[in-house]
């Protein structure tokens, strides 16, 4: 290969093989967008099965009748959501991961309609809080049933409002507009507020729901990179403080071979892909933000356990660190998230992030740009077009990993 080097400062063989991965990727996020925009970013979710009005009735409102609903909807291979009543809907956590994506876009491309869309994204969730309590804060738009909580629709979850709140502290950072970062401060007051935490000596686990008890990392260190993340820009103490309390708990239950269980309950312990990735983002955006450097060998050892356990070498995502399946798509939009976050520290980050990128494209999107919940086996397929769990996760990963080829990285 020659090696005249292009204008860019590398080899032509580099840049072209670059180009072509943004040509790729480029091209999946086209036929997404387009998917997204016809179905009026509308979708279905995972857990919606206690919105299926045509049988609810049967469940006589008990705890066990509606659990069997609502995972007997999510499980079934095949959709079977428009036979029980349940319609496509917008989600708040779809619409705050799109935006992410919005702007990411609009950072590589500098085309104003993705700042418009981003604009209006963000204004819709502006919309649609839920009401009643001290600060911006979003949940689902469905009930929910777990074997231990039983939660209404537009409960609010710490996992959605921080999740939403880091879109609006990237829309405050990339458009500098007041009252992004208004949003962000004021979903900082709800977790302060209405959250209440669990408190383990100089510890503390941020609770998933006003209503709940248990101990779940992910949720608290979620709860936490929005607190760190919003002090950066502010300078208030009581965020800090929190947010340290917080990584301080999980970091304390960081197993010996540096994983992290979901929870900390006797049934909440499984350890999975894109729950280890929330975390290591969380840790990885507190120690940016505050300049606290003590966790950050929680944080090192716990990215090289997750990227050695959870994928296969042509970049296909694990689902657990004991077996592979089900090839969850959301087990894919995380993981190139993460790979991405990550490229400062780790050479390695963005050509895995390309393999999984390359590798969910190929066998989970569909022809007319949607992609596909899971994968069971080569012939098992649940292909529901979900919104926040598929559509939203995998647009926003995509545009975050062209922002970064566009960006040399």
């Amino acid at each position: 290969m020659a090696t005249i080097v292009a204008s860019a400062g590398e080899p032509f063989g580099v840049q072209d093989g670059r180009q072509q991965d943004q040509s790729r990727i480029r091209e999946s996020l086209l036929r997404l967008s387009d998917w997204l925009e016809a179905n009026d970013y509308q979708g279905y979710d995972p857990f919606d099965g206690l919105n299926a009005r045509f049988v609810r009735p049967l469940t006589f409102e008990t705890g066990l009748l509606r659990i069997v609903l609502q995972q007997g909807v999510r499980r079934f291979p095949l959709n079977l959501r428009p036979l029980l009543g349940v319609k496509k809907s917008r989600s708040t956590k779809g619409m705050g991961f799109l935006a992410r994506g919005f702007i990411r876009l609009h950072r590589a491309t500098g085309e104003h309609e993705w700042a418009d869309k981003a604009d209006s994204t963000l204004q819709w969730l502006i919309d649609h809080q839920s009401a009643g309590y001290a600060g911006a804060c979003w949940g689902n738009h469905f009930d929910y049933q777990s074997r231990s909580v039983f939660e209404k629709r537009d409960s609010p979850s710490v996992v959605w409002t921080s999740l939403i709140g880091h879109a609006f502290l990237d829309a405050w950072e990339h458009f500098r507009r007041e009252s992004f970062l208004e949003t962000a401060v004021s979903s900082c007051e709800h977790i302060i507020r209405d959250l209440g935490v669990y408190q383990e000596g100089d510890a503390a686990c941020i609770n998933y729901f006003p209503t709940s008890t248990h101990q779940v990392h992910n949720a608290n260190v979620l709860g936490a990179s929005l607190l760190a993340r919003t002090y950066f820009h502010t300078g208030n103490i009581s965020y800090r403080a929190l947010a340290e309390k917080a990584i301080r708990y999980t970091a304390k239950y960081q197993r010996e071979d540096s994983s992290w269980h979901y929870g900390e309950a006797a049934n909440l312990r499984w350890i999975d892909n894109f729950h280890t990735a929330y975390v290591l983002d969380c840790f990885k955006h507190y120690c940016e933000s505050t300049g606290d450097t003590r966790f950050d060998r929680e944080l090192m050892n716990g990215y090289r356990y997750w990227k050695g356990t959870f994928f296969l070498p042509d970049g296909t995502p694990r689902y657990y660190n004991h077996k592979t399946l089900p090839l969850d798509i959301q087990c894919s939009s995380q993981a190139i998230d993460t790979l991405v976050f990550f490229r400062d520290r780790d050479a390695e980050s963005l050509p895995l992030a390309l393999k999984v990128a390359h590798w969910t494209i190929e066998h989970m999107q569909d022809r007319s740009g949607y992609f596909y919940y899971r994968r069971y086996s080569p012939w098992i397929v649940n292909k529901t077009p979900t919104l926040h769990w598929g559509q939203a996760t995998m647009f926003c990963a995509l545009a975050g990993l062209y922002n970064a080829l566009c960006d040399g990285a």
